[in-house]
């Protein structure tokens, strides 16, 4: 008699823990991309990979996923859990703050990028209906490669980085409307193009009318309710039921539960209690996204590489072409550099994992043919295994072009800069530095300044300001400028180590020139004048003498009175920068 176990699907659920609990440090240690990671290992244990032979081999069965069947009730737990965490972090001040780029940039990308491969497949004789669910499908990117990718290196909060966020939120968006398309397809909508559109406008108001009333009426409530407990567990057990629950209602309406996830996340994302389900949540998030895209993995068929190699291989390069060349466009249309835009749209041009959420509802709802649907999910999951490669080609691209950006500049300049002397010189053109830039224009002092960021030297100097490109602590630079005329150098960086070298630069070359040096804060200071600044400002000092300055008043005392007392802490401490300079030899001893 065949044995029987009363827990379904035990066997694969300790396996996938048992992988999980070896990929998951493994891939830490090596920095190893961990969505990469998971994919690899669900080809290599499933049933198109070891599994293959594991009714060859006996004992390669407790170690592989030799059924797809096995895998299904996993993968839809992934999926669910994937959607709601998306939907968590999509909230409406996000979306509000960045509207130009994710509703500008991020809708056309989806667009452009929908209409070039859906056309591009019609002409090679697929059906409009199948070339429009798949141009939709694969114009979406990878959310969590890309911001893995981005984080690690630690480009999340440039231009680009906050550019590429924005178009990735705007492509969770579309999910919506495209399971709605193809939920209406699914039922038979026809082949009338306007009756699909308002019938997937139809749904959309519905999802969004189903957020509205479920959030302000049952979700906010119920969360408001218990969360006066103070109970972990009963916090958690909301948070499943809020997202199995609204995935069921959302099956019974006749769209998918992956949807309903989605919508459980935006819905608890636009309540107080958004961070802590963000941090209920955060140890399985790791987990569970191992969890999805080990089971995507395991449903790449590699066989199919194969069986038609080159087709593969074009179908890849032709979706990386496509999807990079708008999204450099749409880049550069935002302004920025060719080079940075370049490295966007290379870091964008992967498809992404809901391709694979999407691409099985279609295959469930016979819109998509199973064969078809397995060619392009393989395709997908090989542009997702080369993004990396990708991704560093296009750090090459971008850094290559910011280079050529200095050098231009610096020869643009290099003319105007030898017309200029006798006037203030300004190290670094950040907050600090315009202030006091605006402060000098007023009083009609005239002014010159560097800056290293080539964007944001661009940027002013064609307004007119005299700023250009260049590090201040530069000889070369600062005589070409003939610094030793000049009335005052004013060093505003806000690095330690950089304000400090630059320091000891001028000084050794430049003697006899007054050097105002801002520093971080009061041991900072002394390294500042023991190199020889005349001046230093130090930040903490400052702004706690003004604090101070304003609580005196406050209690009643007059502002005279308030003055002296700051004044006098202020001489205190430039006597003890003094004293300090005097400690080494040679340098100057103006009071700060």
């Amino acid at each position: 008699m065949q044995e029987q176990h009363a827990f379904p699907f035990f066997r694969e659920i300790i396996l996938f823990l048992i992988l999980a609990g070896i990929l998951i440090p493994t891939l830490q240690r090596l920095r190893i991309n961990q969505v990469l990671g998971f994919l690899a290992a669900g080809v290599v244990v499933g049933p198109f990979g070891l599994g293959l032979f594991a009714g060859e081999i006996p004992w390669l069965a407790w170690f592989t996923f030799p059924s797809g069947q096995g895998v299904a009730m996993l993968a839809e737990i992934g999926v669910l859990f994937l959607m709601f965490m998306i939907g968590l972090e999509l909230s409406a001040a996000r979306l509000w703050a960045m509207r130009a780029w994710v509703f500008g940039a991020g809708t056309l990308q989806v667009a452009a990028s929908a209409a070039l491969i859906g056309g591009a497949l019609v002409l090679l004789g697929q059906p409009f209906a199948t070339a429009a669910i798949l141009g939709l499908v694969l114009s979406l990117s990878s959310t969590a490669v890309v911001m893995q990718l981005m984080s690690e290196q630690n480009s999340t909060g440039s231009r680009l980085g906050q550019a590429a966020f924005a178009i990735l939120m705007l492509q969770d968006l579309a999910v919506v409307p495209i399971l709605v398309v193809i939920g209406v397809l699914a039922r038979g909508g026809g082949d009338d193009a306007t009756t699909l559109v308002f019938l997937a406008l139809a749904k959309a108001g519905g999802a969004i009318a189903l957020i509205y009333v479920a959030g302000r009426r049952v979700i906010h409530p119920l969360f408001k309710a218990f969360a006066r407990h103070r109970q972990p567990d009963v916090f958690m057990a909301l948070i499943l039921l809020s997202t199995f629950g609204i995935a069921g209602l959302s099956a019974a309406a006749g769209l998918s539960m992956a949807l309903g996830a989605l919508i459980a996340g935006l819905l608890l994302a636009e309540t107080e209690f958004r961070h802590e389900v963000e941090l209920m949540v955060e140890p399985f998030k790791g987990l569970l996204m191992g969890l999805f895209f080990m089971t995507v993995g395991m449903g790449m068929d590699t066989r199919l590489i194969a069986a038609a190699p080159l087709a593969l291989a074009a179908a890849v390069c032709a979706l990386v072409l496509i999807k990079a060349s708008v999204v450099t466009l749409l880049l550069r249309a935002g302004r920025l550099p060719w080079g940075r835009a370049a490295e966007g749209g290379l870091l964008l041009s992967q498809g992404g994992e809901f391709a694979f959420i999407v691409l099985g509802y279609a295959v469930t709802t016979k819109l998509l043919d199973p064969g078809l649907g397995a060619q392009v999910m393989l395709a997908v999951g090989l542009s997702m295994f080369i993004t990396p490669l990708l991704a560093r080609l296009g750090r090459a691209i971008g850094d290559g072009g910011d280079r050529r950006v200095r050098e231009r500049a610096a020869q643009h300049d290099e003319s105007a800069l030898a017309a200029r002397s006798g006037q203030i010189i300004i190290a670094g053109f950040g907050r600090v530095g315009q202030q006091l830039a605006k402060l000098l224009t007023a009083q009609g002092i005239p002014f010159i300044a560097f800056e290293n960021d080539a964007t944001l030297v661009s940027k002013l100097h064609a307004q007119g300001i005299p700023v250009f490109f260049g590090n201040a602590a530069r000889p070369e630079l600062l005589r070409l400028v003939n610094a030793e005329q000049a009335p005052a150098i004013v060093l505003t960086m806000d690095n330690p180590a950089s304000s400090l070298q630059a320091v000891r630069g001028i000084r050794r070359d430049f003697a006899d020139v007054p050097l105002f040096v801002r520093s971080r804060d009061e041991r900072h200071a002394r390294s500042l004048k023991r190199a020889g600044a005349t001046v230093v400002v130090p930040e903490t000092l400052e702004a706690s003498l003004q604090l101070s300055a304003f609580v005196l008043e406050s209690m009643g005392l007059d502002e005279r009175t308030v003055d002296d007392i700051v004044d006098r802490e202020r001489d205190l401490f430039a006597e003890q920068l003094n004293d300090a300079g005097l400690r080494e030899p040679g340098h100057r001893t103006e009071s700060a």
